[in-house]
């Protein structure tokens, strides 16, 4: 299989807050969702989940609300640093194109490999699915992932805001978008 056929899709989930952050504390990526695509075949295959240890945060209550996950369950995963390192090991991140649902999950990326001396586990060839998703759709507004769901007619599977299960998703309105001759090359 050629390896430009696949895709990478990647959602993340941060430690949050209800209002401003406790002092000292900054956002960090707890949970990454990654859902290979296969372009070609027109399919999502295996769904990967890596749970991130925070440093500089704790996740809280609100947090564990939104993303159903618990500051204990995080503590059981990985360094930042090793996380990129499997991100680039196990799933060709700095070679294989990547997407993500607007420009949130690139972003807090690269903030927290430039905060933690991490290097960048991504390749350059990113490509933003809600504004690809606006565009071909004809939108004013960019839709949140949800509702980018009701408008294509998919079933949201899984809990919103699992980084995991958004990866999943993202994947299906990529494919929907493939489908339509959307996607770009």
């Amino acid at each position: 299989m050629n390896r430009h056929q696949l895709l990478n899709v990647v959602d993340v989930e941060a430690t949050c807050w209800e209002g401003t952050p406790p002092p000292g504390a900054v956002s960090e990526i707890i949970e990454i969702g990654l859902t290979v695509v296969d372009l070609r075949a027109r399919e999502r295959v295996p769904r990967h989940r890596i749970l991130v240890r925070p440093r500089r945060s704790e996740v809280s209550a609100f947090c564990t609300e939104l993303t159903g996950l618990t500051r204990a369950e995080v503590d059981t995963g990985v360094e930042f640093a090793d996380a990129c390192r499997l991100l680039a090991a196990e799933h060709a991140a700095g070679s294989r194109p990547w997407a993500s649902w607007g420009d949130y999950d690139r972003k807090q990326f690269e903030r927290q490999c430039a905060a933690t001396g991490t290097a960048y586990p991504f390749g350059h060839r990113h490509t933003n699915a809600k504004a690809v998703f606006t565009d071909a759709r004809g939108l004013r507004k960019r839709p949140g992932m949800a509702q980018a769901l009701r408008i294509a007619g998919l079933p949201l599977e899984g809990r919103h805001h699992s980084g995991e299960d958004d990866a999943w998703n993202i994947a299906a309105l990529v494919l929907s978008l493939a489908g339509r001759g959307d996607w770009p090359e």
